[in-house]
């Protein structure tokens, strides 16, 4: 389960994602996954230090595992008693 805690008012989550495949690269590894919203992310994160074999195999595996929260500051600070959204709303039918 996610955390879901806010990190501060002024942040609106941008996606949830459940990570699906891992790929290791040169300087990291590439995520790909599948929103709450049904929608497909690629996250690419880079470290800046070499990973012997058996370290990337490890954190891969890690992250394999894991699922990701995108929190995005908003350009002007958020009213008072505005609730960000975890969950993208469904059209109404």
């Amino acid at each position: 389960m996610m955390v879901s805690e806010q990190p501060d008012r002024d942040y609106v989550s941008v996606a949830d994602i459940e990570i699906d495949a891992v790929e290791p690269g040169h300087s990291g590894f590439r995520l790909r996954g599948l929103g709450a919203d049904s929608a497909e992310y690629v996250l690419d994160l880079h470290l800046d230090m070499p990973l012997d074999q058996k370290t990337q195999t490890v954190l891969g595996e890690l992250l394999s595992q894991s699922e990701w929260r995108v929190w995005r500051r908003v350009r002007q600070p958020l009213k008072p008693g505005y609730k960000s959204r975890t969950r993208p709303r469904t059209p109404a039918s």
